[in-house]
């Protein structure tokens, strides 16, 4: 069964710097995008930043400037880099993965900013910013 899995959540001061990472089970096969989102309690689940196979990279307007999605060509571990982290960055952070129909194949143009997106999620990690 296809699997995402996250890790290197944490607590952390307001300024300080952590780094997510995601590894895909080889069942999610060769990926278009991947893409980090968070969600905390009683909002909907947002996107931060998507990297396609192509290395097209977006961020949200929020984070740009501060956060920086990284990942391998095959598309199986992603990371986010975050620096300069602000209590309003507390949240549930997800790693998704939106599947390519076979491998060599790339990704035009942006990926996908909503949950509808991507097909394969992790179970999250918890990012807690004190001020």
């Amino acid at each position: 069964q296809a699997q995402l899995v996250e890790s290197g959540g944490g607590s952390v001061q307001a300024g300080g710097s952590l780094r997510l990472s995601c590894v895909a089970s080889a069942d999610t096969g060769s990926n278009f995008c991947m893409a980090w989102f968070r969600q905390t309690p009683g909002s909907e689940r947002e996107v931060v930043a998507t990297i396609s196979n192509s290395g097209i990279t977006t961020y949200a307007a929020s984070v740009k400037g501060r956060f920086t999605i990284s990942g391998d060509a095959t598309q199986r571990t992603l990371y986010l880099q975050m620096g300069s982290l602000k209590p309003e960055d507390t949240a549930m952070y997800y790693c998704a993965a939106k599947p390519a129909p076979r491998m060599g194949v790339l990704y035009a143009g942006s990926c996908p900013s909503v949950r509808s997106g991507y097909s394969y999620w992790g179970q999250g990690t918890q990012v807690t910013v004190s001020s």
